[in-house]
């Protein structure tokens, strides 16, 4: 409104010549001598011009509208625009040439400049660096919409390279590492970084971005060696001390300043590289997404959705999520879990209290203009990938498509209630993406958190540290619970299995009296069967031998007296015709069979249960009288 400026490329490298200070890319577009320009931002006058039909003195009298500035009438026709100068730092091999051109200069120019300075012929260079690829020598500068500062540099591959001994020095360089001991001014830090020579300035700044959270162009460094003039140049060439630099970096501040003062600064402070993409990576704190930045739907820079719509299975809608995250910010990302919400619920809170972990749900939005800023800065730095890695278990949906955000908001209410649905119901488009930390309890799912998408790197790494501290509280109660219980649980497993071996020694004594009973039994039975065997021979015996023959009888009487082995004796008189096996069945009937015992004589001494049973006590000597004692068989 100001300028008459129409052209948003334009307008964007004046304010980047400018270091994104409006009022001084103002002043220096307008010709400052035909009047003032007032700002409101402190109060200060700066000198502009003040265009239109009413005078200076009606403009400043004018009441201040809603804008930072007076009522500025523009006027294309009056404003004569000054040519423009562009910087060109060109290097070829150890060299670095200066050159300055207006914008209306053409390719060809540079290289003819060069030419007188590095004597070679125009036609031998290829001039390479150009951020819009490929140019001839007849491409104007201005067509290039290029910033006030570059760096290019020269091949000739038609020429033969130089064999110096520096040559050889800045290959050897190239192969060694640099130690930089970096000092974050504002919180006293300092991180040691290894790099190779090979390395840029650009890289150290980059990787410095990530642990400090200052993006590169507002970084303010001191340390760098004075040859270090170009953020493109390796660290071998760039002269740093060997093995072990220091350096110093702050934030940039952010002062009304006019252009002579920011182009002042410009010459002292490294800025990004020229020919980086980053030159806008904070854009998103001027409301303008990536590529609204240069005229283009963000839409149209996506190749493929991060989730397909109405997926069937949910795993495989992460599997695509996981795949197209990698591709559009890399490989150093979150571990996403590849399965169904419950699935992660289950890795995460259900199993042994020391192995739980918090359920962090990070929620996408592609058509919000945080989400670029979060994903490749904040989500994709180390800092924040290793601690998630850790201490989180976490799980991603896409929220772009009206199917896959009502299919979330059901999970949602399904696992954590009505309210904290009706909460990311409510979000607002640029206010994603979202990042919902989730802690499980006995009962319910509980969400700690809910973190925006305008955030910074310290400030999502303090809200995920708070909530792992309210987490390890949680999971120490969780964890001496268990063990109490688990203790518990082992009292009761040693009290059952002593009272499970009490049985079996209890059963095993039962079952062998049992067994000894039956055994003593069955023998009992066995010796009263035999005592009635053995008493039915002896009365079979009893009653089968003859009469005992009388003392008067006229026959011949043999008189035997037997003793027992318990010192008893009995007599019993015989004939003397009767059989030996006669006097074998008498001893039987008293109940010492002849195949336990032996009938022994005395004199002489004789077995007699060796002799013929059948020969007759005359035969055998048994008459008329004899003493017998009985012995028991071995």
């Amino acid at each position: 409104a100001c300028t008459g400026i129409e052209n948003i490329d334009e307008a964007i490298t004046l304010l980047e010549q400018n270091n994104w200070d409006l009022v001084a890319a103002i002043n220096g577009v307008i010709p400052q001598e035909n009047g003032i320009l007032q700002s409101e931002y402190g109060g200060e006058t700066l000198h502009g011009p003040a265009y239109g039909p009413t005078s200076h003195s009606t403009a400043a009298s004018t009441p201040s509208s809603s804008s930072a500035f007076r009522h500025v009438v523009p006027s294309r026709q009056i404003v004569e625009r000054q040519p423009r100068m562009l910087d060109f730092r060109v290097e070829y091999r150890d060299r670095n040439v200066d050159v300055v051109l207006e914008d209306s200069s053409a390719v060809g120019d540079i290289k003819h400049i060069l030419e007188n300075e590095l004597q070679i012929p125009a036609s031998k260079m290829l001039l390479k660096g150009w951020k819009t690829g490929d140019v001839d020598d007849s491409t104007v500068l201005k067509s290039l919409h290029l910033p006030k500062n570059n760096s290019l540099y020269v091949l000739t591959p038609d020429l033969p390279p130089p064999s110096s001994s520096h040559s050889g020095a800045l290959q050897e360089s190239l192969n060694q590492n640099f130690m930089l001991i970096v000092t974050h001014r504002e919180v006293q830090r300092e991180y040691n970084l290894n790099f190779s020579g090979s390395s840029t300035i650009q890289e150290v700044k980059r990787n410095v971005y990530d642990l400090t959270s200052i993006p590169v162009r507002h970084q303010l460094w001191e340390g760098w060696p004075s040859s270090a003039t170009d953020d493109s140049m390796t660290l071998a060439a760039s002269g740093l001390t060997f093995p072990c630099h220091r350096l110093t970096v702050g934030r940039r501040s952010s002062p009304v300043q006019t252009r002579e003062q920011s182009e002042e600064q410009c010459t002292d402070v490294h800025m990004v590289s020229d020919s980086d993409g980053d030159d806008f990576e904070d854009a998103t704190e001027f409301g303008v997404d990536d590529g609204e930045m240069f005229g283009v739907a963000s839409s149209a820079l996506r190749k493929s959705p991060m989730m397909p719509e109405n997926a069937e299975n949910e795993g495989d809608a992460l599997l695509q999520f996981t795949a197209e995250f990698s591709s559009r910010y890399g490989d150093c990302h979150p571990v996403y879990f590849i399965g169904s919400l419950e699935a992660a619920f289950q890795e995460a809170f259900y199993g042994k209290a020391r192995d739980r972990k918090l359920l962090a749900i990070y929620l996408h939005h592609d058509e919000s203009v945080l989400t670029n800023v979060f994903c490749s800065q904040m989500l994709c730095a180390e800092s924040i990938v290793s601690y998630l890695s850790q201490n989180f278990i976490t799980w991603a949906w896409d929220m772009t498509k009206e199917a896959n955000r009502a299919r979330f908001l059901t999970m949602c209410t399904r696992h954590f209630g009505s309210v904290v649905a009706q909460t990311i119901r409510t979000q607002k488009t640029d206010q994603f993406p979202l990042f919902l930390i989730i802690m499980g309890k006995r009962s319910s799912n509980e969400v700690l958190n809910v973190i925006q998408g305008n955030t910074t790197v310290d400030e999502l790494m303090m809200r995920l540290m708070a909530a792992m501290e309210i987490f390890s509280a949680q999971q120490q109660e969780d964890i001496k619970d268990e063990d109490e219980r688990e203790a518990r649980e082992n009292v009761k497993r040693e009290q059952d299995e002593a009272y499970r071996i009490s049985l079996e020694a209890d059963r095993a004594k039962r079952e062998a009296q049992e067994r000894e009973m039956a055994e003593q039994f069955r023998l009992e039975q066995i010796r009263k069967e035999q005592e009635e065997e053995r008493e039915a021979i002896r009365l079979s015996l009893e009653q089968s031998l003859p009469p005992e023959p009388k003392e008067e009888s006229t026959e011949s009487v043999s008189k035997l007296r037997i003793r027992t082995p318990s010192g008893e004796f009995f007599e019993r008189r015989f004939l003397a015709s009767s059989k030996l096996q006669v006097v074998f069945d008498f001893v039987a009937s008293k109940g010492y069979p002849w195949e336990e015992y032996k009938l022994l004589g005395t004199f002489p001494r004789r077995d007699v249960t060796q002799l013929d049973p059948n020969k007759s006590l005359l035969e055998v000597k048994l008459y008329p009288q004899e003493t017998l004692f009985l012995e028991a068989k071995e």
